[in-house]
């Protein structure tokens, strides 16, 4: 007998419907005129202030202040000028008609005060408020020193007074100019021993009543005129 093997075909139907059930999601967006999209979180920063101007200010100020205590070394006298009315002009005319041993710089008085601070400059303290152009003198030539400032003073027609100065550890009030500016100088010291030497010895006893400075800087005249003569021979 012949077996007749059947072979399933798919069928040409199409599967019945399914049913699918939709979730709907009721989504009410805050403003109905706007949607929410999603954003990307940025991680937040935190910037540092710029400290670059400061730091350079800070060097400028320390700079200034190392540049007054080299001024202060083999300095004879330190005086105050009042800056305020100055032109830019004036002060450079002021700088050339200087010697070669004096300094005039334009600082800070909290500045100048922290290079003189704990110093017998210290005494320069009464000048820290206004505006200063600082004279540096490195010269025992006080007199000298003083007479261009005083002579483009005049020249100028400036108010520009000293308001005080340091010498030997000892304050000068604007009031108290004279007596720097009249003092003898070392020519004029020298003549003064050699006359009180070669004179009575009242002469001497005059010359030793003054001021120590005038005394010491006549006996140091005296010596190097001796020692003098002596390589001389």
């Amino acid at each position: 007998m012949e077996t007749t093997s059947l072979l399933s075909f798919p069928s040409s139907k199409p599967p019945p419907a399914r049913t699918l059930t939709l979730t709907r999601t009721h989504f009410q967006p805050a403003n109905p005129f706007s949607l929410s999209f999603p954003t990307t979180h940025k991680t937040s920063i935190s910037h540092r202030p710029i400290t670059i101007k400061s730091a350079i200010s800070r060097t400028k100020k320390e700079e200034t202040v190392e540049t007054v205590k080299t001024q202060l070394e083999n300095c004879y006298l330190l005086a105050a000028i009042k800056y305020k009315g100055f032109t830019v002009k004036q002060f450079q005319d002021l700088r050339r008609s200087l010697p070669e041993s004096s300094t005039l710089i334009v600082a800070k008085n909290t500045l100048v005060y922290k290079a003189i601070e704990n110093t017998p400059w210290e005494a320069l303290k009464p000048c820290m408020k206004g505006m200063n152009a600082w004279l540096f003198v490195h010269s025992e030539a006080i007199p000298e020193a003083l007479k261009p400032y005083r002579d483009f003073q005049k020249e100028k027609k400036l108010e520009n007074e000293f308001t005080g100065a340091v010498f030997e550890g000892k304050f000068y009030g604007p009031g108290d100019f004279k007596q720097l500016e009249t003092m003898p100088s070392r020519a004029e010291l020298y003549a003064k021993i050699l006359g009180a030497l070669q004179g009575p010895a009242i002469g001497l006893v005059g010359t030793l009543q003054a001021p120590a400075r005038d005394v010491v800087m006549v006996l140091k005249a005296y010596v190097q005129k001796l020692e003098e003569e002596s390589s001389g021979q």
